[in-house]
């Protein structure tokens, strides 16, 4: 179950970061390509504000280059502008005493004199046409221009048949199409950059939008992005279960140093304990036939001394046996007590054994009180706790895997902190129930019967309790106890 949590902490991470960097690869494209866009933008305006300023400029030389009022007049030379300037169609001139051929053009005029500039007579911004006056003396003078024409497109920054910019002038809500770009109302990103032209005689506003859709974003770009953070969290995932598996296989390392440490010692002691009985039987015999041999004959005092050296020997080999008992007997767990909190243990065994439950398909379930601090030898408790929880995994492989449960539940009771493992195997025999903590009683083939032993010695050294019951509902029940430490006492 932790490790499922993990796994998922890990997907949430990948996709948040992910996420993250994608979007911050599609703003900075977006970026990118909106400042492309305003350059573009800035670019049009220019190009068309040199046109139409050249515009009043051809006027002004107009008006400026023709004949006294007392010359004979001229040949009309302005006529040779349309050749000379594509967006000019014609030029119209009114001399003295003449009219205009439209009421347009003398309103136009009209307006010229008083603003003192060129004029806007008429515009047809659907066919892309318009009429500019400039009243002079004696001749004033009117140009036909084609907007289409006028775009210089040699020095146009855009493709006109495949840029997705759309241009246009507009006037009093007319417009004229100069490029038609995409269709901007499309979902997406629509940026607008609108500026009229840079002459007062021609009010026309320059408007260039465009819209970059979703499609046009840097998937390719994203995409690499997210596979490049898969494999990173999966490299770093790869790494940190590398470095668990070692960090748990130093552990059990560690807990079996101990475990063999304290079988030896077990198994001295019941050594100890199997030779002394006989090594004192062989005294008390010797001794007694010493005293037989005091009493007659007198001659066996060669019989006498054989008994003595037996003597000697046997207490020898007592000595012997009671020093070998001395060198490998178990530490005093009692000197090294202190406040140890049971949870985190049972979390330690619980990490230390996670592949055991994982091979049996076991799930455990750890249940009951949220911190439980007992008075024991922190290294003893891990033993004790690993022990019980290894034979119940090994119990619940004699079951089918849909019936595999296991729980410890934590509580605290009469000034005691009590951890139970109950486990849904076969359960514990009640012929075997009484002698299930023996020294050298065991039920497996090859088992030497020290584990369970063991553990209820030190649990017994520490001040507490080990023992074993069967569950009503089938199963085996171990029950640990232990004082609590003195900040948890009532």
């Amino acid at each position: 179950m932790k490790q499922s949590g993990q796994r998922w902490w890990w997907v949430l991470g990948g996709v948040v970061l992910s996420a993250a960097g994608s979007m911050l690869l599609a703003r900075q494209w977006l970026d990118a390509q909106r400042a492309l866009f305003e350059t573009d933008a800035r670019i049009v305006h220019r190009l068309l504000s040199q046109q139409v300023v050249q515009h009043d400029a051809i006027l002004a030389t107009l008006a400026l280059l023709q004949p006294a009022p007392l010359e004979a007049p001229s040949a009309s030379p302005e006529q040779r502008l349309p050749a000379l300037y594509p967006q000019i169609l014609a030029v119209q001139r009114r001399d003295p005493g003449g009219e205009w051929p439209a009421p347009q053009l003398a309103r136009a005029e009209a307006a010229s004199h008083v603003q003192r500039r060129a004029a806007l007579a008429a515009t047809d911004l659907a066919r892309g046409r318009y009429q500019l006056v400039l009243s002079a003396y004696p001749s004033s003078y009117a140009l036909d221009l084609d907007m289409r024409a006028m775009v210089p497109w040699s020095e146009w920054p855009m493709e006109p048949q495949s840029s997705p910019v759309r241009v246009v002038l507009e006037q009093d809500g007319a417009r004229h199409v100069i490029q038609t770009g995409r269709d901007t109302a499309a979902l997406g990103w629509h940026w607008e950059a609108r500026k009229p032209l840079a002459s007062e005689s021609q009010p026309f506003d320059v408007v260039s939008s465009v819209t970059v859709r979703p499609g046009q974003l840097p998937w390719m770009r994203m995409s690499a992005w997210t596979l490049a953070v898969a494999l990173l969290l999966t490299a770093l995932r790869h790494l940190q279960r590398q470095r668990a598996a070692r960090r748990r296989a130093e552990e059990l390392l560690r807990l079996g140093q101990v475990a063999r440490l304290n079988t030896l010692g077990e198994l001295a002691a019941g050594m100890a304990h199997e030779l002394n009985q006989p090594l004192t039987a062989v005294l008390a015999n010797t001794q007694a036939a010493q005293r037989l041999l005091h009493e007659e004959p007198p001659e066996l005092a060669t019989a006498r001394g054989a008994m003595e050296k037996a003597v000697a020997q046997a207490r020898r080999a007592a000595e012997v046996v009671g020093r070998l008992r001395r060198v490998v007997e178990r530490p005093d767990t009692a000197g090294s007590l202190q406040a140890v909190n049971l949870n985190e243990a049972v979390k330690r065994a619980l990490y230390l054994l996670e592949p055991e439950c994982q091979r049996r398909g076991v799930t455990p379930i750890l249940d009951g009180a949220d911190a439980v601090s007992v008075q024991a030898d922190a290294v003893a408790l891990d033993q004790i706790v690993h022990n019980l929880i290894f034979n119940a995994l090994q119990a619940l492989e004699q079951v089918p895997l849909p019936h595999r449960a296991l729980t410890l539940t934590l509580g605290a009771h009469d000034g005691r902190g009590e951890l139970q493992v109950a486990d849904s195997g076969p359960g514990i025999p009640p012929e075997i129930l009484p002698r299930l903590f023996e020294p050298f009683f065991s039920t497996r083939d090859g088992g030497l019967g020290l584990g369970l032993s063991l553990c209820e010695t030190l649990a017994s050294g520490m001040g507490g309790s080990l023992g074993a019951a069967n569950r009503v509902l089938g199963g085996a029940v171990f029950t640990l106890q232990l004082p609590l430490s003195p900040g948890e006492r009532p």
